[in-house]
């Protein structure tokens, strides 16, 4: 069984780097998980928005905090949910000086649209659908789409003013030998409210000796996607 992320692009999927398709190639299947360590060197955020994002804080969804040379990691770890969906996870916990501050999500695969769903955050209250590609110079590029809240009986798309629109590159650079990676998320009143850039090495570990840590996974799983 492919990736996600294979399933998803199709033949274009060999348009990626070799080292961006070893990044996003693997699967439960494998017993693999993807470890990498870096430093952003801009984190960045709108203080028109500080409020919601100390609220979506508790919950691993972004955070109002920025800095420069910040060292980071990033967890891709893929297994199968209890709904049986193919499943990867990205941790990532950013260690600035005075406060660690993490931002989780957990990517499905959804065989009802043929597309990526993004749950952000340790509860899977909110589900974004994604549109993946890949970008000259063999890059993958993630983009933003509708966006959904789930809690309990309740259900609502979320209007598009109202939403941050997020547009996530990553590239491996040949000279630099490393991954490079940055995030833009856009409001369409507002402009940019979150932002960072960053370079990163990642390996691989053996899930079976080094099992799937219980805080990467989220401590709710949400069915409807």
């Amino acid at each position: 069984m492919g990736s996600i992320y294979e399933q998803v692009l199709g033949a274009d999927f060999a348009k990626l780097h070799p080292r961006i398709q070893e990044r996003f190639g693997f699967s439960s299947t494998e017993g693999i998980a993807s470890i990498g360590e870096g430093v952003m060197e801009e984190i960045w955020y709108s203080k028109r928005v500080a409020i919601p994002l100390y609220i979506g804080s508790s919950r691993h969804i972004m955070f109002p905090q920025g800095g420069r040379q910040i060292p980071f990691t990033i967890g891709n770890y893929a297994y199968a949910d209890r709904f049986g969906r193919e499943t990867v996870t990205w941790n990532r916990t950013f260690k600035f000086p005075q406060k660690i501050r993490r931002f989780d999500a957990t990517m499905i695969y959804s065989r009802k649209s043929n597309k990526i769903v993004d749950y952000l955050g340790t509860k899977q209250h909110l589900a974004v659908d994604l549109d993946i590609s890949a970008v000259p110079g063999g890059g993958i590029r993630i983009r933003s789409g509708e966006q959904r809240f789930y809690e309990r009986y309740l259900q609502f798309r979320f209007p598009r003013l109202f939403t941050g629109e997020a547009n996530v590159t990553e590239w491996y650079d040949d000279e630099q030998k490393k991954f490079r990676i940055s995030v833009q998320v856009d409001n369409p009143l507002l402009g940019t409210i979150f932002r960072y850039t960053g370079s990163f090495q990642a390996y691989f570990i053996d899930t079976g000796k080094q099992p799937i840590p219980l805080d990467a996974k989220p401590l709710r799983e949400e069915r409807r996607e």
